[in-house]
């Protein structure tokens, strides 16, 4: 039985002599077993022992178990600690960084080695010394940036938190990858991907994504409704073939970097305003001809929406989908969107649940479905962020935002609005 975690061996004679004790732990492997007959340092004796093995010293230390064990310390074991208390030698062997369900079957172990349970009932064999591999520290990084140096025989590290494997000309993710769940940094640019699977959103510790220059032409709304939503902070899909983002994007609430750069974006989500995140956005040489109204919502450091095709605003020249009197449907929507009346697939069906996810919100404030007034009007994009790159080779902050009104009401006091601020 072998349990591979870090431990620092602490003597607890060392401060009766004024001494200091060890400093960190170290990697080690830690085995129990049976010790050869006429081993060295005391383990020709019956019983099983504890072996702990680092890098430095393969052959390692051996302690006796039986009748030996002090105590145990297991109060944060969940957190993979414990500390084994010996008599003889006066010791702490203080474990950390274990996997939590390996660290309590060993624990059990020991104390039944302690008790004298017979070695039979015990899973253990004769100690030997680890092979290197063994007690070397986990890999936490791998980068691989060319196509013979990517691994097709063997499997990534399990250990890996940051990985990069660019320029190796893959269509798809590799599967393997997704069995990565420390990762914590995937980069996969500079591929020929061409669709994301949805296991992506299974690695839970995931935080940066990098999918420069692949052959994506969509994101998937499973990655949108994954533990993504929790984890994700930085995401670059630029250059590649996307023209939309779903709706759902927005629930990536952790967002703090976003790159878009040349895509054939003609649209972005029209709820961008909930990544409240969001701190950089970069979205240059797409085809965007408006804003989301959504996007004065915003707080932003860094804006990039250079080389898009921005629309003249027309505020004057408003596409009226206005009905008067208004549908049942429309009052209905409008009345659990203003009141935030709770609704979910149980209680309404799926198709109004998707409508009403969609509504619109007009300058007022209220909510509106399918009956609005919508036009576009000039925002200066230093209200929404500290550093803009400029807009077009003129020198232009200003970009055209989409507006939407509930009632005419509301449209003719912004046009009152409007007329008053150009005088």
């Amino acid at each position: 039985m072998r349990l591979p975690c870090e431990v620092s061996v602490v003597s607890r004679l060392l401060p009766s002599a004024g001494l200091r004790g060890p400093g960190r732990a170290v990697r080690a492997l830690l085995s129990l077993g049976r010790s050869p007959a006429g081993a060295g340092g005391g383990g020709g004796g019956g019983g099983v022992w504890l072996l702990v093995s680092t890098a430095r010293h393969r052959p390692g230390t051996k302690y006796q178990l039986r009748e030996n064990l002090e105590q145990l310390f297991t109060r944060f074991v969940e957190e993979g600690k414990a500390t084994v208390r010996l008599k003889e030698p006066a010791i702490d062997l203080c474990l950390s960084k274990a996997d939590v369900s390996q660290l309590k079957t060993f624990l059990s172990a020991v104390k039944l080695a302690h008790r004298g349970t017979n070695e039979e009932n015990l899973p253990v064999s004769t100690l030997v010394p680890p092979k290197a591999s063994e007690v070397e520290k986990p890999r936490t990084k791998m980068t691989i940036t060319s196509k013979k140096d990517y691994p097709l025989t063997q499997n990534f590290p399990y250990s890996l938190e940051h990985l990069q494997a660019s320029y190796c000309k893959l269509v798809r993710v590799d599967m393997r990858m997704l069995c990565l769940k420390h990762l914590r940094k995937l980069d996969l640019s500079h591929n020929c991907i061409k669709k994301l699977p949805d296991t992506i959103g299974d690695l839970v510790c995931l935080q940066e994504l990098n999918l420069q220059d692949n052959h994506l032409e969509s994101f998937g709304v499973a990655l949108c409704d994954s533990t993504l939503q929790k984890s994700l902070r930085s995401l670059d899909l630029s250059h590649n073939k996307i023209k939309a983002l779903p709706a759902q994007f927005c629930q990536l609430r952790e967002l703090v970097h976003l790159k878009l750069d040349d895509n054939g974006l003609v649209r972005l989500p029209f709820r961008i305003g909930q990544l409240s995140q969001l701190r950089c956005l970069s979205v240059a040489r797409n085809k965007l001809p408006f804003l989301p109204s959504d996007f004065a919502k915003l707080s932003l450091e860094n804006l990039d929406l250079f080389g898009n095709p921005f629309e003249r605003p027309t505020p004057f020249v408003p596409d009226i989908q206005l009905k008067i009197p208004l549908t049942l449907l429309e009052y209905s929507a409008r009345a659990v969107i203003n009141y935030r009346i709770p609704y979910n697939n149980r209680l309404l069906p799926s198709h109004l649940c998707s409508d009403l996810d969609m509504a619109k919100a007009c300058v007022c404030g209220s909510a509106c479905l399918s009956c609005f007034i919508q036009t576009t009007v000039t925002m200066n994009l230093h209200s929404v962020a500290h550093t803009v790159v400029l807009v077009d080779n003129m020198g232009g902050t200003e970009a055209p935002v989409l507006c939407y009104f509930c009632s005419l009401t509301c449209f003719s006091q912004f046009l009152d609005r409007h007329l008053q601020s150009t005088r």
